[in-house]
């Protein structure tokens, strides 16, 4: 135990559908409230809340939940939505307590679960960040020394002294986790809270966190970014329905998600009075349903859908996700193919030629608008994940740290040619177009 920062034992949380349930006192409350700032080894009891008996009108959102995390490690904690994600972080953060079983904490927990978890409203942004400090048990000076880099990573400086209940959800969700990184919690818990930002505000908490990894902090990362996961974590916990399903190296537990995640995906929700996404799939020139490509390779994507009603020149389109963001994607907002009308039941495929994709994981994201352009019909949402797989040397490419930086690159290839300053000229073309790389003089 003497390396071993989280450890989870049987951890089973039930919640009553509709009914209430009725907690502790509020001395109980207060006192262990008062004691928590002062344990530094925090057991999470079972909880001592009162239900009533299990029965039809109950679900279990964790069932007998076991792992441990060692000091340092960066564990992906990766799942289908109502998995049991975010239930397993708000027990590790005692904002709920287990119904049984424990977990074992050892080390100051900082945690972002949601929009301004741990704020309050009334208080300013430069309050908040004290407050927050505090119940993590920093001392005042401690605080100070940081908080000039936590207002400027959060880009809050010019309201730092505004009430939090007048910033926008940005810019709460920036303070938040700047608050969360920057006080040095020994542990730190994120949930999928990061999608709310926008893309850059997304590469610079990845940054972030990789900093926290490599400074030694232990970090537990909730997400369905999957290029994110992989490019963060060496761990993964895959959880569904409430259970550990796998728990090993990040790329294997990854892949297995994703390739079961793919067989006929459906996104939960993806439903308007308009229309509704009833499937999506992707497949391979030859048909056959797949969730991981090579480079080079074309992929297929078929969209089943449901017309509620006749819709005239509806625009559709997707894009290929990686941990950096946005990668490339068909639209037909810019190409202005689109079809006359939909009603009904319909499919849409769109085949996405040589697809020009390094080895990483990513997502497939789709939305589509009205015919004026303007009105959303179904609004931007991760519909299908897959992987590209391969290696450097896979790839032709020689290298020598190819296979270890490969994961952390940018993740679309387009063939390049290095001057170098002998006067040779080297074209560097994929290893799925030309295999023999070629050089030349310009004498």
């Amino acid at each position: 135990m003497g390396n071993v920062a989280i450890c989870a034992e049987e951890l089973s949380k039930r919640y009553q559908i509709g009914k209430r349930e009725y907690y502790m006192t509020l001395r109980d409350t207060l006192a262990k409230g008062f004691a928590y700032p002062f344990r530094r080894s925090k057991r999470i009891p079972a909880s001592h809340i009162r239900t009533p008996n299990s029965g039809a009108d109950s679900v279990w959102a964790l069932k007998d939940v076991s792992f441990e995390v060692n000091h340092g490690e960066v564990v992906g904690i990766i799942g289908p939505n109502g998995a049991g994600k975010t239930t397993l972080l708000k027990i590790l953060s005692r904002i709920t307590e287990p119904t049984k079983g424990t977990a074992e904490i050892r080390g100051r927990v900082g945690s972002l679960l949601e929009v301004g978890t741990g704020f309050h409203p009334e208080l300013t942004g430069r309050e908040n960040v004290y407050l927050n400090g505090a119940i993590l048990g920093m001392r005042r000076s401690e605080i100070e020394k940081r908080f000039d880099h936590i207002v400027a990573f959060a880009e809050t400086e010019r309201f730092v002294d505004t009430p939090v209940k007048h910033y926008s959800t940005g810019m709460t969700v920036r303070l938040a986790f700047s608050v969360a990184a920057h006080l040095e919690p020994e542990i730190l818990l994120v949930d999928e809270v990061l999608a709310v930002g926008d893309a850059a505000f997304q590469r610079r908490c990845l940054g972030k966190m990789e900093d926290v990894a490599r400074a030694g902090r232990t970090v537990l990362f909730v997400s369905h970014n999957m290029g994110a996961v992989q490019s963060l974590c060496n761990r993964a916990v895959w959880i569904d329905q409430g259970k550990v399903k796998a728990i090993g190296g990040v790329q294997k537990v990854v892949t297995d998600y994703l390739e079961e995640s793919s067989r006929g995906f459906v996104q939960r929700n993806l439903e308007s009075d308009w229309l509704r996404i009833e499937k999506v799939v992707l497949r391979d020139r030859q048909n056959t349903l797949r969730s991981s490509f090579r480079p080079g390779e074309d992929l297929v994507v078929e969209i089943d859908f449901f017309a509620k009603r006749r819709i005239e020149k509806p625009y559709f389109w997707i894009s290929v996700v990686g941990h950096q963001g946005s990668v490339f994607g068909a639209n037909m907002l810019f190409d202005g193919h689109r079809p006359d009308a939909i009603e009904g039941q319909g499919q849409l495929v769109c085949t996405l030629k040589s697809i020009p994709l390094l080895p990483q994981g990513y997502s497939l994201r789709m939305g589509a608008r009205a015919g004026n352009g303007v009105t959303f019909l179904i609004k931007s949402a991760d519909v299908a994940f897959f992987t590209v797989q391969g290696t450097a040397r896979s790839l032709g490419w020689e290298g020598e740290m190819a296979d270890s930086l490969i994961g952390e690159a940018a993740p679309v290839f387009v063939p390049y040619e290095w001057g170098l300053p002998d006067g040779k000229v080297i074209s560097v073309d994929a290893a799925w177009e030309r295999v023999d790389e070629t050089s030349f003089s310009n004498s």
